[in-house]
């Protein structure tokens, strides 16, 4: 049996989980500041942090927040797919070797 459908399996789903991961906890944490602006006293800190972050993402991409999460929900998704990879590789090599 070919290893070829087990390995695409395993690097898809690699790459689709390293990508969704950090676009979801972008949003926890815009949806947490969010939510820490309507606690009174601390709108100061909600309103700041959350421009904060979109400043922080509009620097990944050029200018849009949005561009920005893909870009770095990209670079991971390609760093897991490496990871993946290098892990597929040396699991058959020292399977062979056993």
């Amino acid at each position: 049996m070919s290893i070829l459908p087990n390995f695409l399996r395993s690097l898809v789903l690699t790459t689709l989980l390293s990508f969704v991961a950090p676009i979801v906890v972008v949003i926890a944490l815009l949806a947490t500041l969010s939510i820490i602006g309507f606690v009174p006293g601390l709108e100061a800190i909600g309103q700041t942090g959350t421009a904060q972050l979109l400043n922080f993402l509009a620097v990944f991409g050029t200018g849009s927040p949005l561009q920005g999460v893909t870009i770095i929900g990209l670079a991971c998704s390609f760093v897991g797919a490496l990871f993946d990879a290098y892990i597929f590789y040396r699991y058959q090599t020292l399977n062979d070797i056993n």
